[in-house]
């Protein structure tokens, strides 16, 4: 079945019994998105809120709530586009050499999106203050669109076929915004708009924008799609859909996505910012204000039976984490193909994604050593980190696949085991510093600055990773509750991070040397909770990879510098703590929480997930 828009798919999972209607009053400040959390964290249905408070449209979300609900949406087209990745199908070369790609040519021909004339989008006009105005943290600085659908083309290649399909939140109200008449564009780097962008500040011209919300699912995950540069994500959401994607052109306008439920027409003008944010983001935490590309507002259509599509982002596992696990279904078994060597690539979801990447590579160049010191595996981790948003990562952890073929990289513990078990971090810490990192993460020293470390490990099991604390251990004044996380990873709880904070990461480490029992364990973490950090390996990673910048709070026992390369011959460090730069964590609402569990206790069909 092609999923045509919006409508059909809300009907299709109504009738599957896999969305639930919510027909009381539901608040789209805070307690649609608490209701949305928790039916999430339930492995609960797709929500229909029928009566928004303050609005005449309707709100959908959680539809992709969990994997198997993507994968019946797209039932019927999902094995084929993994086909058509697989194959990296250009559909221009596909057409032009059908025999070369025999049964593909008909499927190529749906990835072009085609013209028309008209379209449900068509059917009315609004103003941004009668859209849902969906608040999900209690510090946001106003209403976003969550799942935003950006249309641009680069003003020197203008056209469909190379257009820029991208999701990036939109603020519509609040901060210094005119009402009705501008809106935020929150965009991170490494993000085809901006190259977009780049050309029309070139020419001193404003850069068109459309920004659709729903429509087809295929055009949502599309706009998250990791594609390559230049090629458009229509072709993609056309594969994915089961149909082309209408476009509707007009003279001297941008295409407008026919079957799109809203669509805000405007443009970019030149030099126009406006403090945006704050909002609770995907790491956790909250993303700060900070001075964003304005858009000026020129029009806002929807079509008559328009439905309102969002999702609540926070600490993982959110919704985005099920887009996470569909994209990676579809193109993870082409990773050895882009980057040679490389078996897969994990981006660790519970680090919330760009903090922490585990890979597993080859060690091909000499099969005949039997040393232990990476090679490839350093050749693999610069590829993987010249990756469009893979740049982004801070740790990666790349190990070898001929040391352990059973390895499996979605299991965190196994992974982290394998490496402690063999790295030496006297030679296998590679720092890259002063460069980017991801525009939320703010445990660097600036907007999108930041470190990286590279943890290459291979060769044979160099140590056994102690399950239990030596009785004799001794910890500086301050630091206390040391607790095992696994074998081999101690977290002790340290003192508040204060302005100096990077002067107790080194008396801590002065504290011991190499001889130290403390050194058993090849990793240590400073925590400000060593109770909440240890206590899973989920709460572990986003701890430790959140609140750390490498440069600065990666440091060891024994640590050393030679020809400009640092290691320690002891135990390497981590202060995870929170630090006086770093972004408030999220918390709800108590009102609102008290309010959804009222509901909750109502026996509706939406209570048992509540």
């Amino acid at each position: 079945m092609a999923v045509k828009n919006l409508q059909q798919c809300v009907k299709d999972l109504a009738s599957a019994g896999r969305l639930i209607q919510i027909d009381q009053p539901v608040d789209p400040y805070l307690e649609a998105a608490e209701i949305h959390r928790r039916v999430f964290a339930a492995g609960g249905p797709a929500l229909l809120f029928t009566n928004v408070t303050g609005c005449r449209f309707p709100m959908v979300s959680n539809l992709f709530g969990t994997l198997e609900r993507s994968e019946f949406i797209f039932r019927d087209t999902l094995k084929l586009v993994k086909r058509l990745v697989a194959a990296k199908v250009d559909p221009v070369q596909v057409l032009k050499h059908p025999l070369r790609n025999l049964g593909l040519p008909w499927q190529a021909w749906k990835m072009f999106p085609k013209r028309r004339s008209g379209g449900p989008i068509l059917d009315a006009t609004c103003q941004i203050s009668d859209l849902p105005q969906m608040q999900s943290w209690p510090d946001d600085g106003g209403a976003f669109i969550t799942l935003p659908q950006v249309y641009t083309e680069h003003p020197d290649r203008p056209g469909m076929m190379t257009a820029n399909l991208g999701m990036y939140r939109v603020q519509l109200s609040g901060g210094e915004y005119v009402p009705d008449r501008e809106v935020g564009l929150h965009y991170q780097i490494h993000r085809g708009i901006g190259v977009h962008q780049q050309a029309a500040i070139a020419q001193d011209k404003p850069l068109k924008v459309n920004i659709f919300a729903g429509g087809s699912p295929a055009m949502t995950l599309a706009a998250v799609m990791p594609l390559p540069e230049g090629m458009s994500e229509l072709t993609f959401a056309g594969a994915l859909s089961g149909s082309r994607i209408g476009m509707i052109q007009q003279p001297g306008q941008l295409p407008i996505y026919a079957e799109a439920d809203f669509c805000i027409e405007g443009e970019i003008v030149p030099g126009a910012t406006r403090p945006e944010g704050p909002f609770g983001d995907h790491l956790g935490y909250y993303s700060l204000t900070h001075e964003f590309p304005v858009m000026k507002v020129t029009r806002v259509r929807h079509r008559k039976d328009a439905i309102w599509p969002f999702t609540v982002v926070g600490r993982p596992p959110q919704e985005d984490t099920r887009f996470g696990e569909l994209i990676h279904e579809i193109t993870g078994p082409v990773i050895p193909t882009v980057l040679p060597g490389v078996k897969a690539v994990h981006a660790v979801d519970a680090a919330g994604v760009h903090p922490l990447l585990f890979a597993i590579g080859s060690e091909r160049y000499t099969p005949f050593c039997h040393h232990s010191r990476p090679e490839e595996l350093l050749t693999q981790a610069n590829a993987v980190l010249g990756q469009g948003q893979l740049s982004l990562a801070k740790y990666l952890f790349i190990v070898n696949r001929f040391d352990d073929e059973s390895l499996d990289i979605e299991d965190s513990s196994a992974f982290l085991q394998h490496v402690l078990r063999r790295v030496d971090w006297r030679r296998d810490l590679h720092f890259q510093t002063e460069t980017t990192i991801d525009t939320l993460d703010y445990s660097g020293h600036g907007l999108n600055r930041g470190s990286k470390l590279v943890v290459a490990a291979r060769g044979a099991v160099q140590r056994e990773l102690p399950a239990a604390l030596p009785p004799e251990i001794k910890l500086p004044a301050g630091y206390a509750d040391p607790r095992i996380l696994m074998p081999g990873v101690l977290v002790i709880q340290a003192p508040k991070a204060e302005e100096d904070y990077s002067a107790d990461l080194q008396r801590f480490c002065q504290a011991f040397g190499v001889q130290d029992s403390i050194n058993q364990f090849p990793l240590i973490v400073l925590a400000d909770d060593s109770e909440l950090t240890s206590a899973n390996i989920r709460n572990f990673q986003w701890v430790t990879f959140t609140r750390s910048n490498p440069a600065v709070d990666v440091q060891g026992i024994a640590a050393f510098t030679r020809h400009k390369h640092w290691g320690c011959e002891g135990s390497l460090v981590i202060d995870a703590r929170i630090k006086p730069h770093h972004a408030p964590p999220l918390i709800e609402d108590a009102e609102v929480t008290a309010k959804v569990d009222a509901l909750a206790a109502q026996g509706l069909p939406i209570s048992r997930y509540l």
